[in-house]
């Protein structure tokens, strides 16, 4: 389970999204919107071609490959959406009203993603980076483990 709905219930979080785009100027389309609404149901990391087969299922029409990507990209750079890089899967972002740099931590076993804001991290981070005189643009932190669920879970 990813923040997302820990820190906001799922219908807030999509509100909350169309409040944002709105004091923004920007549009929450009717295609962004979609595909935010089927990570807050979902819940877990999915794929562009999982939400895709989502939307389908529920009778929306089928789309290529791009469309979806462009809406993720749209998504993301809002801060309404992130990105797991090591699964090449997103997620709802747990603190969309504001920006933060966030550590996820991957369960192996289900699947799970929790998002979880490390300050003294991020701290750390750029002062190292000052120290060597480099300049940030992005940074990715994932850990792969195993969840307390599923380490409390009886082995198969």
């Amino acid at each position: 389970m990813s923040n997302a709905a820990e820190t906001h219930s799922r219908d807030h979080l999509v509100e909350l999204a169309e409040s944002l785009c709105e004091a923004r100027g920007l549009r929450l389309t009717a295609w962004r919107r979609r595909i935010l609404e089927v990570l807050c149901e979902n819940d877990r990391p999915m794929s562009a071609y999982e939400m895709l087969d989502q939307i389908v299922r529920r009778g929306g029409p089928a789309v290529a490959a791009p469309t979806i990507y462009r809406s993720l990209e749209f998504l993301m750079t809002q801060g309404l959406v992130s990105r797991i890089e090591s699964r090449n899967a997103f997620v709802a972002c747990a603190e969309p009203e504001r920006p933060h740099a966030c550590v996820f931590f991957l369960c192996g076993e289900c699947g799970d993603a929790h998002e979880r804001e490390d300050v003294s991290l991020e701290q750390r981070l750029a002062k190292d980076a000052a120290s060597l005189g480099f300049e940030m643009t992005r940074r990715v932190v994932e850990v792969e483990g195993t969840c307390r669920r599923c380490q409390n879970s009886p082995p198969n």
